[in-house]
């Protein structure tokens, strides 16, 4: 007998906004569905309220991820601030996920969850390291994955490559030292062009071939391929001028210029 189990395989979005939207009401700004996928922007001040509705009544009780993003072009003169805070959530008795954002900015506090998820704790460190989204009510807001007297948010779109300086352990020194940070070779810029095109520039080492490198010996001026033969028009067979002739050399010749013998019937 062949057991059914209460979630489905595969959860489908029919009918989900509508009821979530139902569900958070005023905490609601706007639901739509992109790629397969069901998000919700929820107001800032109410993410609390509208993580623990999802969580309590909705059925979404895991917190998977907390995700930031920039967009460090809008403007906030609207109230919408460059960072995007995603929760990602999963209900395991629907076998269903949704992604619930907020809009932030970096005077523009996000209320914290740890009370609802303890994981969130690392999660919002996360976000706060790598794009300085300030969380209110999380009382051990750290740098997690920077070192400690690093300066910056390293996931923010106009942090630069390099400048700054980096932390290690120095064996001769026998302590922590910061020394300006160097990279092993210098920030390529690529066309992308596909090489069956060819670049539109002097590849390095390609100004030997063309001779202009100093001293570079004249690359020799190849001529122009010989024009094959034309086949002559032959208009007959062509033939030996006897019998004798076999093409096999002299003895062949001289065995087949000889009178050959007649053969005699049987009663001779």
């Amino acid at each position: 007998m062949t057991s059914i189990h209460p979630a489905p395989k595969f959860a489908s979005n029919e009918g989900v906004t509508a009821a979530l939207t139902a569900a958070l009401g005023a905490c609601l700004i706007s639901a739509s569905e992109n790629h397969g996928e069901v998000i919700l922007t929820v107001a800032r001040g109410s993410i609390a309220e509208a993580l623990t509705t999802l969580r309590d009544t909705c059925e979404y009780q895991q917190l998977m991820e907390i995700a930031g993003a920039d967009y460090p072009d809008r403007g906030t003169n609207d109230g919408v601030g460059r960072f995007e805070v995603v929760y990602m959530l999963l209900s395991l008795t629907k076998n269903h996920r949704i992604m619930v954002k907020v809009n932030a900015a970096e005077n523009t506090p996000v209320p914290t969850v740890t009370h609802l998820w303890p994981v969130a704790g690392w999660l919002e460190r996360e976000v706060y390291d790598m794009f300085g989204v300030v969380f209110d009510g999380n009382t051990d807001l750290r740098r997690i994955l920077t070192d400690y007297g690093f300066e910056g948010h390293p996931f923010r779109k106009d942090f630069p490559l390099t400048g700054y300086q980096e932390l290690r352990y120095s064996e001769e020194d026998k302590r922590v030292v910061y020394e300006p940070v160097q990279l092993a070779q210098d920030l390529r810029q690529f066309d992308f062009m596909s090489p069956w095109e060819g670049a539109q520039y002097v590849l390095p080492g390609d100004e030997k071939a063309q001779g202009e490198a100093p001293g570079a010996p004249t690359p020799a001026t190849a001529s122009p391929p010989a024009a094959p033969p034309v086949a002559p028009n032959v208009t007959t067979p062509k033939h030996t001028e006897s019998p004798a002739q076999t093409g096999a050399g002299e003895p062949a010749n001289t065995v087949a210029a000889k009178p050959s013998k007649p053969t005699g019937g049987a009663g001779a």
